[in-house]
């Protein structure tokens, strides 16, 4: 019988990106690392992203109607830790603006979007996002979280 911590393993064998999503509303800004992220649709440009029920993001992301999704960079690890809890912040985390939304800085990519569709799955919300401008970084390697842990890709010649 498949229980809740061999299905978390098996879904730990999968390697991500890491991504931080970032909203505003009522002129707070919160941030969350997250991994549950894809591309959905070329036309429309939509992507989606899954928040826990619980979670502070979703109702952010609700009340606003916008997200950001940061792609981060190898090099911003400390910043997945931070927006993980893993990490104590020493001072308040300033995002930059992208497209009036919150955006972590120097990220591999930032998509703004607003939130398309609205699907509650289990103990998760899906938000399909419909984006509208973007950001992309070509002088960094990504950050990739496998089997629990951070790991740097080994880029090879072709």
């Amino acid at each position: 019988m498949m229980d809740d911590h061999q299905f978390r393993t098996a879904m730990s064998k999968f390697a991500t990106g890491v991504t931080v999503i970032a909203a505003e509303h009522d002129g707070h800004i919160h941030g969350m690392t997250a991994n549950a992220f894809m591309s959905v649709s070329l036309d429309p440009k939509l992507i989606l992203i899954s928040i826990g029920h619980h979670a502070k993001m979703r109702k952010m992301i609700e009340s606003s109607g916008t997200f950001s999704v940061n792609v981060l960079s190898r090099e911003q690890k400390d910043t997945s830790m931070l927006f993980a809890g893993q990490k104590q912040a020493t001072h308040p985390y300033s995002f930059n603006t992208f497209a009036n939304l919150p955006i972590v800085q120097e990220s591999l990519v930032s998509l703004a979007c607003t939130v398309h569709n609205t699907h509650r799955e289990g103990d998760h919300t899906l938000f399909v996002g419909n984006v509208y401008n973007l950001l992309i970084n070509d002088h960094a390697e990504p950050l990739t979280f496998y089997n629990g842990h951070y790991k740097n890709l080994q880029f090879e010649g072709v």
